[in-house]
């Protein structure tokens, strides 16, 4: 590990007011990023912040936290961890806010990135990106209803117009967000085409505050890459903090994983989704996270099956326990057709 990279990564990073101990983040992701994961994160460490997956800003006024699959945290993350929400109605996002400041959370973000239909369909998400002035509105109305740090993750646009990105991030801090998470790829586009790391450069000389890269990133290597070709001021981290909970902690802290941090990453997941969601809910958490993890492995596709084919969370720690009896080979990078 390069000298420098290391002492980038761990140096301090104001966001709004606050400080974040590291440029390593977790990016926001639906369905994943909840609080069992977040919990064999927490596991290993080395982040500077954590995030909740997506939360529907008319459902956050009223969740409960102790039932909700989305909007639950342990006390001792909420400082590092921010929660993302999703909409379209300025009044509705900023009564979200203000029920994720009263509980207290690092911060906000308001998604602007993602393309699913449901979510597009009534302006939310990526569609705002294709409104800049209901996108304003939004933005306005959470900075104006909450005084912790407020941040929007977003994509390149709807067309592959780096111009486009540019203005929305310039429009974003016009109404006061305070970091940016910037994936440069077009809303539509599911990975089929790699992301365009030198939009990030742009965005980042556009704006004043933290910009953060994402998309891509599955190796030091890369995260090296990224943030020479843009100077962004760290790298948010998606697909491959799924597989390996470690990855920031193993780039800011030297850790060096184990084929035991394998085996202990999916237990404890199965462990932490049968603790924090009733059977049938653990079970598909669990398996949604799964490829992710099975990528890891020579015979991933296998594992994958045979978890797939346990059917109930209380069966997926006897299937690791079996498949690691055989001190299963590794992959130097995740298997792509998992690793989706």
């Amino acid at each position: 590990m390069k000298t420098d990279l290391k002492i980038f990564l761990n140096s301090p990073l104001d966001i709004g007011g606050k400080t974040i101990a590291n440029r390593l983040i977790l990016a926001p992701m639906a369905g994943l990023t909840h609080i069992a994961f977040r919990e064999v994160m927490a596991l290993y460490g080395g982040y500077g912040l954590l995030y909740t997956g997506m939360a529907g800003a008319k459902s956050v006024p009223h969740e409960n936290p102790k039932v909700s699959t989305v909007f639950s945290w342990r006390e001792k993350e909420l400082d590092h961890t921010v929660c993302q929400i999703f909409g379209s109605v300025p009044e509705t996002m900023a009564k979200a806010a203000e029920r994720i400041e009263a509980e207290g959370f690092f911060g906000v973000d308001i998604n602007c990135g993602c393309s699913a239909r449901a979510i597009c369909r009534f302006d939310s998400g990526a569609a705002l990106l294709a409104k800049p002035d209901l996108a304003a509105q939004v933005v306005r109305a959470v900075r104006k209803a909450v005084n912790i740090p407020v941040i929007v993750k977003f994509r390149t646009g709807w067309k592959d117009d780096p111009a486009h990105a540019v203005s929305m991030a310039r429009l974003f801090c016009d109404e006061g967000a305070d970091a940016l998470i910037f994936h440069p790829r077009v809303a539509p586009d599911l990975r089929t085409r790699p992301p365009k790391w030198e939009y990030i450069g742009l965005v980042k000389d556009a704006v004043k505050v933290p910009v953060f890269g994402n998309g891509n990133v599955i190796s030091l290597d890369d995260a090296a890459k990224m943030l020479s070709m843009s100077g962004c001021d760290g790298v948010a981290l998606g697909r491959i903090a799924l597989a390996q909970p470690w990855i920031m902690a193993q780039w800011s802290q030297g850790m060096k994983p184990a084929l035991e941090d394998y085996k202990t990453a999916g237990t404890a997941m199965a462990s932490f989704c049968a603790k924090r969601f009733e059977p049938r809910t653990a079970f598909l958490r669990f398996m949604k996270f799964s490829p992710y993890y099975c990528a890891n492995f020579q015979f991933g596709h296998a594992l994958h099956k045979r978890l797939f084919a346990a059917k109930e969370i209380d069966n997926i720690i006897p299937v690791l326990e079996n498949f690691f009896q055989s001190d299963p080979p590794l992959n130097k990078r995740p298997t792509p057709g998992l690793f989706v």
